[in-house]
């Protein structure tokens, strides 16, 4: 989380694998009508627009539901997986696609043979017609399949990201579906009830019932120095309008130098973010007595109020942890249409959280409509769910889902100890 004016901040398809007899999930979504072109389709001096960044942040903030991460269903396509990897290691692997280029339809070149022969080997171009050296529809439906099964936005155009991801050794990625395999068996929960998921690579988060996911949200967790922790744990209340009471590492790392910055030019951090400081005996200080230069400021408690830019949000989740991490609101919404979402200091941001809310307090008699009401009165409220709801916070980089569809994630915090580009786009 950084700190920045008006507001503080500083808060808490995949390899396609088709198997045998398994139709990808993805066919009837390869729509290019978001693509703009101009004149011939084959030049690439035609072409006018290779990044729609409105779709980007569209498709990154409102992520289709799918299949849940982490269920017994996905355990035979994970092993299936794990069986065609090793047959491509044994064949050599494949072989990497130069960084020296962008690519999109209408370019042609060695290089482009190269891409074609990549996607190949893992399924997603299907359809080897056209000129091998020619980047055509049949390749942009291909590196649009890739992109989606690596959590990368389909916009069909190869850029670093994509390359990065594409250069991944096969070797790398068997050992991460391996690694993975012992992750999701250890995950699974029972069918029945509900649950909340939180893929922390994936920067996700899913809310599964009976089986199936009712809602994913995109999410932001934690920097790389500033680790979002793996833990089960069920969720206790849910606080509306909340205060939010500084963290340490957000106290020590950012709050404190913010402040003598703040103090340097004779102003006050305190009042410019809506906060209060309290002594070690819970007295309320006043900011003109304090010294932002002594040493004494780190023993203080902060406390922010509810207001439109609390860290917090509107609302957040608690759930028992000896992190002190939560889910909840952010009034920074752009975050949400980033591909990269490690940004907060351990706590999970969680886009679209009102339907989240709705539907953990579903069994007390809560609609979204009734979470909208106290989003709309700023009422402090603190609710808790008549049901038990667990909370799983988990690593998962590589899966595969009863479509056949294998999924991989950056290996964000480098905990699959596999290979270096892994974590590199």
């Amino acid at each position: 989380m950084s700190l920045r004016k008006p507001m503080i901040s500083f808060m808490a398809g995949s390899v396609v694998l088709v198997m045998s007899g398994m139709a990808h999930a993805f066919d009837s979504s390869d729509d290019n009508s978001w693509m703009k072109f101009g004149g011939q389709y084959g030049s690439s001096s035609d072409w006018q627009q290779p990044y729609d960044r409105g779709f980007a942040r569209q498709y990154e903030s409102q992520p289709a539901r799918g299949y849940p991460t982490v269920q017994p269903e996905n355990i035979t396509p994970l092993k299936d997986a794990i069986k065609r990897y090793a047959a491509i290691v044994s064949e050599g692997g494949w072989q990497p696609v130069s960084k020296k280029y962008k690519l999109r339809v209408g370019n042609s070149g060695p290089v482009v043979r190269q891409l074609r022969a990549r996607l190949e080997k893992t399924g997603d171009l299907r359809n080897k017609g056209g000129l091998l050296q020619t980047f055509d529809y049949y390749v942009e439906r291909a590196v649009k399949r890739f992109q989606r099964r690596h959590g990368l936005t389909p916009t069909g155009f190869v850029d670093k990201t994509t390359i990065l991801a594409l250069n991944v050794p096969a070797s790398s990625r068997l050992k991460q579906l391996r690694i993975n395999l012992t992750r999701v068996q250890s995950l699974q929960r029972k069918k029945t009830g509900k649950y909340i998921f939180v893929n922390i690579p994936a920067a996700q988060i899913e809310a599964i019932e009976n089986g199936h996911v009712m809602s994913r949200h995109s999410g932001v967790v934690g920097k790389l120095d500033r680790q979002t922790p793996i833990l089960t744990s069920h969720v206790s209340t849910i606080s509306f309008n909340p205060y939010w009471t500084v963290p340490p590492t957000v106290l020590r790392k950012d709050l404190i130098p913010k402040a003598r910055q703040y103090a340097k030019h004779g102003k006050d951090i305190l009042a410019a973010y809506h906060m209060k400081a309290f002594d070690r005996k819970g007295k309320k200080l006043d900011p003109r007595t304090i010294d932002w230069n002594s040493d004494e400021v780190f023993k203080y408690v902060y406390r922010q109020d509810p207001w439109e830019d609390n860290s917090m949000g509107f609302v957040k989740i608690h759930f028992p942890n000896k992190h002190a991490v939560f889910l909840h609101d952010t009034p920074s919404k752009s975050v949400f249409g980033r591909n990269f979402r490690a940004d907060s200091s351990g706590c999970v941001r969680v886009q679209n959280i009102q339907h989240l809310v709705a539907w953990i307090l579903a069994t007390n008699g809560w609609n979204d409509e009734r979470v909208a009401e106290i989003k709309r009165s700023k009422e402090t409220l603190a609710v808790r769910p008549k049901i038990t709801i667990p909370v799983v916070l988990g690593y998962v980089t590589a899966w595969a889902t009863p479509d056949g569809v294998v999924q991989f994630r950056r290996d964000l915090y480098g905990r699959d100890n596999v290979d270096i580009t892994a974590s590199a786009y």
